[in-house]
């Protein structure tokens, strides 16, 4: 009987501890991506009004453009990741937005984080193994597509360095933390 108690605390303890866990994952990966908004807000306020339409070589996007590049794979990733649908204003926004003024690409980029962190605010730990398709393409994990958004969204907000120092401004220091 002692070991039959003993059994259900041990296993009792290992499933908390597991949850505790899976929260845990769930909580760091909202603040990884809040860390990751701020530091693409220090970025965008880095480069001046003038650099926004500025593009190394003709056939690149222009600052802006790589900046709603980054904002269309965010909503893309985590609509497929967390399940929520992207709102309807949202489609191509590298290609349909006309307004590429600071202010206004600011506010489209941080809205796209937004957007990210509630639907992963929204998920359970669970979840984040739940098989998903990727783009009518890739089978993986939740928590997968979500790490490949990350890594998108990081991808693109390192080239946009280049185009800061090109417009004479400086870019932020690096923030891993």
């Amino acid at each position: 009987m002692k070991r039959i108690n003993l059994l259900m605390v041990l296993c009792l303890v290992l499933g908390i501890s597991q949850m505790a866990q899976a929260q845990a994952s769930i909580d760091e990966t909202v603040k990884e991506w809040e860390r990751a908004k701020a530091y693409t807000k220090e970025y965008l306020d880095a480069m001046p009004e003038s650099g926004y339409a500025l593009k190394p070589t003709p056939e690149m996007r222009s600052f802006a453009e790589q900046m709603l590049h980054l904002t269309d794979g965010s909503y893309g990733f985590a609509s497929a990741a967390t399940g929520e649908k992207k709102p309807d204003s949202v489609n191509e926004l590298e290609k349909s937005t006309t307004d590429k003024s600071k202010a206004n690409i600011t506010k489209l980029v941080l809205d796209g984080y937004d957007f990210v962190i509630a639907g992963v605010k929204k998920l359970t730990p669970a979840q984040l193994n739940e098989q998903v398709k990727l783009f009518g393409r890739f089978d993986m994990s939740r928590g997968m597509a979500l790490a490949k958004a990350f890594e998108h969204q990081t991808h693109h907000r390192g080239q946009t360095t280049v185009y800061i120092r090109l417009a004479g401004a400086k870019p932020p220091q690096e923030k891993l933390f």
